[in-house]
C-alpha cells in the first residue's frame, strides 16, 4: 500500500489512506479527533472509508432493479447481508498530492450482483474547517446504476448531539422496520448527552451537522438527508461512528432515497470533519 505523507493546513493534520480513500487519522493542534489505525492496516470497523455505491446494508445481498434481480456477495455473513459498497477495502489510485490536499480515484467495474460502471473521485482538503472530503461518482457505462453513498469516521467524544426528529428502527438483523418520531424514545439526540448503545439511522435533519465532544462534522442534507450513528462501546472500540449516508439502510431493495445515476450523469456528496 502506498503511504502518503500527511495533509498540514490551520493547525490540523490528516493522514490519508488509499485504502478506501480513508482518513486514517485527523488531528486538530495535536489532539486525535477520529480513530486511527496502523498504515498497513487493518482497517477496523470501515473506519474513516467512502462508502460507495452504497452505505450500510443491502439486506440478503439481493435486490432487484429495473425489474431485474442481482445477488451480490455476502460481507456481513453473520447477518447475511452484503455491508457498506464495494471500495472501502479496495486500494484507490493517487491521482495528485499537495501539502494540504490529495485527490484519489477508483474505478467500479461490472461484479456480481453490480453490472454497472462508475468513475469515482475522492478529494480530501485541509482548511479552516477543518477536512473536505468530496466523493464525485460518474456513470460511464450504458446502463442506468442504483447509487448511494457515505463516510465511515469514529469521532472522539463523551456527548452526543444530532439535529434529527426521525428514527428508523430495525429488526434484529438491522434491516428496516418502520421510521419513528424520537420524541420520547431513548433516541433523541437534539439536546447533547451520552450516547448509550445505538446503531440507528436519522432523518428529519434540522441541519446537516453531528457533533461528538468538541469534534463536528457537517454536510448538505439535501443531499445526504441520513446519518447512521453507531456506538463503538457495543463493539469494544472506541468512539460515535456518525455516517452521514445518501440513503437508509437496504434502500437497494425499498428505493427509498435511493439515487438512479443515468449514463453520462454525476453524482456530487461532501462532508467537512473538525472541531467545533
Amino acid at each position: 500500500m502506498v503511504q502518503l505523507p500527511p495533509l498540514l493546513a490551520a493547525g490540523y493534520s490528516a493522514e490519508i489512506s488509499p485504502r478506501g480513500a480513508a482518513v486514517r487519522s485527523l488531528r486538530h493542534r495535536g489532539r486525535d479527533l477520529i480513530t486511527s489505525w496502523p498504515e498497513g492496516g487493518p482497517v477496523p470497523y470501515y473506519a474513516g472509508t467512502v462508502l460507495a455505491p452504497w452505505p450500510n446494508r443491502v439486506g440478503h445481498a439481493r435486490y432487484r432493479f429495473d425489474g431485474e434481480e442481482h445477488r451480490l456477495a455476502v460481507t456481513e455473513p453473520e447477518r447475511g447481508h452484503a455491508l457498506h459498497g464495494l471500495v472501502a477495502g479496495v486500494d484507490w489510485e493517487v491521482v495528485e498530492q499537495t501539502a494540504d490536499a490529495v485527490e484519489l480515484a477508483h474505478t467500479i467495474t461490472p461484479v456480481r450482483g453490480y453490472p454497472f460502471t462508475l468513475e469515482l473521485r475522492v478529494t480530501h482538503r485541509l482548511g479552516e474547517q477543518g477536512l473536505t472530503t468530496t466523493l464525485t461518482a460518474a456513470n460511464t457505462g450504458e446502463r442506468t446504476a442504483p447509487y448511494g453513498c457515505g463516510v465511515h469516521p469514529w469521532l472522539l467524544g463523551e456527548e452526543l448531539w444530532v439535529p434529527a426528529s426521525q428514527v428508523l428502527l430495525t429488526d434484529e438483523s438491522l434491516l428496516p422496520l418502520r421510521l419513528e418520531e424520537v420524541a420520547g424514545t431513548p433516541y433523541d439526540f437534539r439536546e447533547p448527552r451520552a450516547p448509550g448503545d445505538v446503531d440507528h439511522a436519522f432523518t428529519g435533519l434540522a441541519k446537516g451537522e453531528a457533533q461528538v465532544g468538541g469534534v463536528r462534522i457537517s454536510w448538505d442534507p439535501d443531499v445526504l438527508p441520513w446519518v447512521q450513528v453507531c456506538t463503538g462501546a457495543q463493539l469494544g472500540y472506541r468512539g460515535v461512528a456518525v455516517e452521514p449516508m445518501t440513503c437508509p439502510p437496504d434502500a437497494f431493495s425499498t428505493g427509498v432515497d435511493l439515487v438512479r445515476l443515468a449514463p453520462g450523469e454525476r453524482h456530487r456528496a461532501g462532508w467537512t470533519l473538525g472541531v467545533v
